[in-house]
């Protein structure tokens, strides 16, 4: 009991902390080596596609175009593709009064990835940018994006997401702190050697390299930008290029969403299950199973482990050191419990948001695998709603 307690434990710990630990100086280890990276500039720009897919936006889409024509990048070399698919609402109609965007439009409604696979037919520029309906880019964000492809090893950047959170704001302002985390990590797994797939939000590949993922993924992004992973290409993390959208509307919302990326996590897990072993790229498949592949699969059911197995340890060998880790166990569980009862009386209580996000998403996890597993989850999106 001992051994498998301790090895949940590490295991967790290293999870959500040690591989950021150990990614530190192995940076750190790499500057002394190769100095720090140099930003490339912004010569020879190569020609791009912005792709906005957007299904019943009609109360965003208007500030959307806005926000996406003001964008800083040489005219000449750029073009503006909307994609509107199933919408049934003013969406197109919006679309279509602006005579600098190309309007795709089917009244069927296939899902996201038939949507993209279509309008990669229509696309001849070296580089497609990809942004959801609803962010909102930085003014560089382009700019700051391209100049990466001056060098031929990059094959993916991403952006960084950012999550508005409001003054007073409630438990889902966790979901703006993971994302401050996430983005270090990022940034560190970007200089190390490659991020580990890419957030829709805003990322962007070279045109030549992609492929068409299968109709049911359920995280298409991921998929599409860890495929060309696979073909030995960098995917660079560029947080100077962000996309800004608000928190989920409510826990439930951000549960929503986190359950659907978890069960696409454990799909791409399978599909991808050529890079659980280092032989082909090993420095690639240690950032993939630490960064992804232990949070989407065991970590979640470790932390349900490490509990009962310090509960049981305690009560057959009361040894201070187990005594002490429960104790701290059952505070952070207890407050998270706390942060979910106050929440779901709409009492914010700033000190619970973290202890309550971490364990509502790893329950998210949990749940997403079951959903994935019994076949449940739809590759359509059902957005979750955000704060006005």
């Amino acid at each position: 009991m001992k051994t498998t307690f301790w090895i949940s434990l590490f295991l967790i710990f290293y999870t959500y902390l040690g591989y950021g630990i150990v990614l530190f100086f192995m940076i750190k280890i790499k500057r002394l080596f190769k100095g720090k990276p140099v930003l490339p500039n912004d010569n020879n720009l190569p020609t791009l596609s912005v792709v906005v897919a957007a299904y019943n936006e009609e109360d965003f889409i208007e500030e959307k175009i806005k926000n996406t024509l003001s964008l800083q990048y040489p005219a000449h070399k750029i073009q503006y593709i909307f994609v509107t698919d199933g919408s049934t609402d003013k969406t197109p109609e919006i679309v279509a009064h602006h005579a600098q965007i190309k309007l795709l439009h089917s009244p069927e409604r296939k899902g996201k990835i038939a949507a993209m696979h279509r309008t990669m037919k229509e696309i001849s520029t070296e580089v497609v940018v990809f942004t959801d309906a609803n962010t909102f880019l930085n003014k560089q964000a382009l700019l700051n994006i391209c100049r990466h492809y001056t060098d031929e090893r990059v094959g993916a950047v991403s952006g960084e997401k950012r999550v508005h959170i409001e003054e007073v704001a409630d438990a889902t302002a966790g979901e703006g702190m993971y994302w401050k985390y996430e983005s270090k990590l990022k940034t560190w797994d970007s200089e190390l050697y490659s991020v580990v797939g890419a957030a829709g939000e805003l990322f962007s590949i070279r045109t030549a390299l992609y492929q068409p993922v299968p109709a049911n993924a359920i995280i298409d992004d991921f998929m599409i930008s860890m495929l060309i992973a696979k073909k030995g290409y960098r995917i660079i993390y560029e947080p100077e290029a962000y996309a800004s959208e608000n928190a989920s509307d409510n826990v439930k919302e951000e549960l929503k969403r986190k359950i659907r990326i978890a069960a696409g996590g454990l799909q791409s897990i399978i599909w991808l299950k050529d890079l659980l072993l280092p032989f082909k790229f090993p420095l690639l498949s240690f950032q993939y199973v630490s960064h992804r592949v232990l949070r989407w699969t065991i970590t979640p059911f470790l932390m349900i482990i490490a509990l009962i197995l310090n509960f049981l340890i305690v009560i057959n060998c009361p040894q201070i050191i187990y005594i002490l880790i429960l104790v701290a166990q059952t505070i952070f569980y207890g407050m998270a419990l706390m942060g979910w009862y106050f929440e779901s009386r709409e009492v914010k209580v700033k000190l619970l948001f973290i202890p309550f996000y971490f364990c509502m998403m790893n329950w998210a996890v949990i749940a997403g695998i079951f959903r994935y597993l019994k076949g449940n989850q739809s590759v359509l999106w059902e957005k979750a709603k955000r704060k006005q």
